[in-house]
């Protein structure tokens, strides 16, 4: 398989199923905003942390290439073959984020991200993901989309807060609340 083509060359692409569109159509958006958001989880999983977290990882990593055969699928298309999302892809989510909060203190502010390098690459992927989540929903605005998809992005930006909380908590960071300024009346 070669690596370039230079059909792209133009500024289009083609959609899995053969359809050309402009590179910066919404669909290319949405699943590239979700690719960029699976190097980020790649990211993540390459820093010394847990196992059982690389494993979720590479859950999570798996289900955004699910994702993103269906955002690069041509909606005209219907026969087309390709992975499928399910609730229980949410429910995994879900119950991750119960068992990382089980074990953290509660929180009382916001959180200023850093503390340490493996806590902000959650939080730089978290923003990613809500990122693709605008660019799903901006989809979504003018075909149809999965809400499986909206829903699973919603939850995994949630996973990636609590599970930034819970590297904090191992790895001894210090989480730094945002307190807002008090205005002085100068």
């Amino acid at each position: 398989m070669k690596i370039y083509t230079k059909t792209g060359d133009y500024g289009e692409t083609s959609l899995y199923g053969g359809k050309r569109v402009k590179k910066n159509h919404a669909r290319i958006n949405a699943y590239g905003t979700t690719d960029e958001l699976l190097a980020h989880i790649g990211l993540i999983r390459d820093q010394k942390i847990n196992p059982i977290y690389q494993d979720d990882l590479v859950e999570i990593q798996d289900r955004l290439f699910t994702i993103g055969a269906e955002l690069a699928a041509d909606p005209e298309k219907t026969k087309l073959k390709r992975p499928n999302l399910y609730q229980s892809d949410i429910h995994f989510l879900e119950e991750q984020i119960d068992k990382m909060e089980q074990d953290l203190v509660p929180m009382k502010n916001f959180v200023l991200p850093g503390g340490h390098q493996t806590v902000s690459f959650c939080h730089i992927a978290r923003c990613v993901c809500r990122r693709a989540e605008r660019t799903v929903i901006d989809l979504s605005e003018e075909t149809e989309v999965s809400g499986l998809i909206i829903i699973y992005l919603n939850r995994l930006s949630d996973y990636l807060f609590v599970l930034s909380r819970k590297f904090s908590a191992e790895l001894k960071a210090i989480e730094t609340p945002w307190k807002p300024r008090k205005e002085n009346n100068s």
